[in-house]
């Protein structure tokens, strides 16, 4: 039997529930790498089969078929696996409902989501635009200047990419500001510590980069993060993790750059400046669009009972 959490209960706490038990989260975050690693391994032998089957070539260590679009959508796909494991994760290892990761409604405020959405695109094309500008300035070679891929090859890259990318923006942010803040959330209180620790796993995760890199997605995670906790679910996060990476990626899909040897943390400090005032930004128009539409942020309260019903635990009084 799945266990909800108790009423008024913050996002950072929703893993706190009646059938908490420290072994859970040990036993669940084990089922969500060992099935991470499984995944893997399909997705990798499945490219291989479809390559041979195709008669694709290989690169020297057998992973690389299709090329470059066909390597990002391979560890795109295998990101996007931990979606359904974290889900999994809580509804059969936490006992919960797998919607308590998703908002403190316990389902993905789709309404909200969409408001969310044009903020956050607008929030990364200032965030392109502006890094791009300090960057000619600052003498730093972008590779804007180089020829364009073409029609055909772009329309093909963004038919893939618009099937990978969200799935994976919304797996890294289900599975950091979801399972890691709620999963470190049932000892504090406050958010705080919560928050801190999966921004900094959330940063280790993609690589260590330039400090600049780093240090940038240490503030994206922690922003993120905040903005989950105060508006009671992923919503905002996911969007504009999603604008963040669909729109980097149609950049370099349009020049035929796809090739993943680089991270976010190898961003320069060029779009690190950058980042911060936009992240802040964002947060705080996503914060006043909260408050006016009254965006949930915590778990609902019990019902009252219907009138002349006596509340559980109460008695009803004995005649003299």
């Amino acid at each position: 039997m799945l266990i909800p959490p108790p009423p008024a209960t913050a996002y950072h706490r929703l893993a706190r529930t009646a059938a908490h038990r420290w072994w859970r989260l040990v036993l669940g975050a084990v089922f969500i790498v060992v099935g991470a690693v499984v995944l893997a391994l399909v997705l990798a032998v499945s490219f291989g089969v479809a390559a041979d089957l195709t008669g694709q070539p290989l690169d020297a260590d057998g992973m690389s078929a299709f090329g470059a679009l066909g390597e990002l959508a391979s560890g795109f796909l295998t990101i996007a696996a931990l979606l359904p494991l974290t889900m999994l994760a809580a509804r059969w290892i936490q006992r919960r409902p797998a919607g308590t990761l998703s908002s403190v409604t316990g389902r993905l405020r789709w309404g909200w989501l969409l408001t969310c959405l044009p903020i956050a695109f607008l929030a990364i094309v200032v965030f392109l635009a502006a890094s791009s500008a300090v960057s000619a300035v600052t003498g730093e070679d972008l590779g804007l200047g180089d020829p364009l891929a073409g029609w055909g090859p772009f329309a093909t890259s963004m038919l893939v990419l618009l099937l990978v990318v969200p799935a994976q923006a919304a797996a890294e942010e289900y599975l950091s500001r979801g399972w890691l803040l709620q999963g470190v959330g049932v000892w504090f209180r406050s958010p705080w510590i919560p928050i801190a620790v999966q921004a900094l796993v959330f940063a280790a995760l993609h690589g260590w980069g330039t400090p600049w890199g780093f240090a940038d997605l240490l503030v994206f995670g922690v922003i993120t993060g905040w903005l989950t906790v105060r508006t009671g679910g992923l919503e905002a996060a996911i969007v504009l993790h999603v604008m963040n990476n669909l729109l980097s990626t149609t950049i370099a899909a349009a020049y035929g750059d796809l090739a993943v040897d680089e991270s976010a943390a190898d961003m320069p400090w060029q779009m690190a400046a950058i980042d911060l005032p936009v992240l802040l930004a964002y947060a705080a128009v996503i914060l006043v669009l909260a408050r006016r539409r009254g965006i949930a942020t915590r778990t609902p309260a019990l019902p009252a009972p219907p009138p002349g019903m006596v509340p559980a635990g109460e008695r009803l009084p004995v005649a003299a």
